[in-house]
C-alpha cells in the first residue's frame, strides 16, 4: 500500500486532492497534515473523516519533531506539499507570514524527508513564480524564474531549496507549477468563489483595475490528476507545468458567472489595482502532455458551471466561510478601495 502525507490538506486543492485519491486509489493510504488556518476547513473533508484509509492531524509543517514522529509512525513514502499561504493581497499586507509557512515550512519537511528516507517529495508550486508576459507566449518549464510577489517569491524560494535539495543530498522530488485553480471548496478570496458569493448575496463585485489581466484556468480535479500522475509515473528531479489551455480576462470569467446567475453587470465594480499586478499568465503544457500523457479533461465552460452550481448546491458550507473573520478581511481588502 502506498502511504502518503499530504500537507495542507483541509485546504482547497489539498482537500479535492484527498477526495480524489480516497475515491480512485484504495490501495493508498493518505495522513492529512493541515494548521487549519482561515484557509483549512474540516467540512472540506466531509466523507473523508472516517475513511480508514485517512488520517487528519491538526498540525503547522513548521513543527519539526512532529512531521518527523509522522513518518516514522506511519512509515511514509511520500510527501506531497499543497501545504501553503497563497493569496497575492494577503502576502502584500503580511509578508512575513508566507515566508514562514511557504520557505521556511519548506525547509522542514524537506530536512524530514531526507532524515527519514521519504522515496518522493512532490512540492506543488505556481506559475507565479515565473513572472508576467506580455500578449504573446507561454511559460516553458524552462522559463526562468522571476517572480513578482510577496507571494510568488516565497513560492519561488521554496522551489530553489526542493531542488537544492535534491542536488546536494539526492532527495527525489518533483515540482509542479500549475496554473489558476478554481472548482469546488476554494475559499471566497479568490476570485471566482468572491464573484460567485457576491453576485448570489446582490453585492459589488470588486474588479481591479480595467479587468483585462489573462490567467490560464485549470480545474481542480485536472490538477488533482496531473499530480498523482507525476507522483506515480515521473522521473525524479522533473519540473512540469500543469495548465488548463483556457486564457481569460477576468471580464470575460466574471461576465460568465453573471450570466450564468442571471445577474446584472451593473454589479461590476472596477476598484484600484492590486500593486504590481501581473498583466498575463499562460502556461506551457507539452512536457506533462508527452512525457506522462496528461490533458485536462475538462473545458473552462464545463468546469464553471460545474462550480457554479457546486456554490448552489452548497449554500451552508459557503455561509459558514464567509462569516466572522471574512467580513474582516473584506473590508480590509476591498472597503477603500
Amino acid at each position: 500500500m502506498r502511504r502518503i502525507l499530504v500537507t495542507g490538506g483541509a485546504g482547497f486543492i489539498g482537500s479535492n486532492f484527498v477526495r480524489m485519491v480516497l475515491e480512485e486509489q484504495t490501495d493508498c493510504f493518505v495522513v492529512n497534515l493541515d494548521k487549519l488556518t482561515y484557509a483549512g476547513n474540516l467540512e472540506n473533508l466531509t466523507g473523508c473523516m472516517e475513511n480508514k484509509n485517512h488520517k487528519f492531524v491538526k498540525a503547522d509543517i513548521c513543527n519539526a519533531k512532529l512531521v518527523e514522529s509522522l513518518l516514522d509512525e506511519h512509515k511514509i513514502d511520500a510527501i506531497v506539499n499543497f501545504a501553503a499561504e497563497s493569496h497575492v493581497d494577503r502576502s502584500i499586507a503580511e509578508p512575513d507570514v508566507f515566508i514562514k509557512t511557504n520557505v521556511t515550512g519548506t525547509l522542514i519537511l524537506l530536512k524530514a524527508a531526507l532524515n527519514k528516507n521519504v522515496a518522493r517529495f512532490i512540492q506543488i508550486s505556481t506559475d507565479e513564480v515565473y513572472g508576467a508576459l506580455g500578449p504573446e507566449g507561454k511559460f516553458t518549464e524552462d522559463t526562468p524564474l522571476s517572480p513578482n510577489s510577496p507571494y510568488s517569491a516565497s513560492k519561488a524560494a521554496a522551489d530553489h531549496l526542493v531542488k537544492a535539495f535534491g542536488h546536494t543530498w539526492g532527495l527525489k522530488y518533483n515540482i509542479t507549477r500549475c496554473s489558476n485553480n478554481y472548482g469546488p471548496y476554494q475559499f471566497p478570496e479568490k476570485m471566482i468563489p468572491l464573484m460567485i458569493n457576491n453576485a448570489l448575496s446582490e453585492k459589488e463585485l470588486p474588479i481591479y483595475g480595467d479587468g483585462l489581466y489573462v490567467r490560464d484556468w485549470l480545474y481542480v480535479y485536472d490538477h488533482c490528476t496531473a499530480v498523482w500522475k507525476v507522483l506515480t509515473e515521473a522521473q525524479p528531479g522533473e519540473i512540469f507545468n500543469i495548465g488548463g489551455n483556457n486564457e481569460k480576462t477576468n471580464m470575460e470569467v466574471v461576465n460568465l458567472i453573471l450570466h450564468r446567475l442571471g445577474k446584472s453587470q451593473s454589479l461590476i465594480k472596477h476598484v484600484t489595482d492590486r500593486p504590481g499586478h501581473d498583466r498575463r499568465y499562460a502556461i506551457d503544457s507539452g512536457k506533462i502532455i508527452s512525457r506522462l500523457n496528461w490533458r485536462p479533461s475538462v473545458t473552462f465552460e464545463q468546469g464553471i458551471n460545474k462550480t457554479i452550481d457546486w456554490y448552489l448546491e452548497n449554500r451552508d458550507w459557503l455561509d459558514h466561510v464567509v462569516s466572522g473573520r471574512y467580513q474582516n478581511y473584506y473590508e480590509s481588502m476591498y472597503g477603500n478601495r
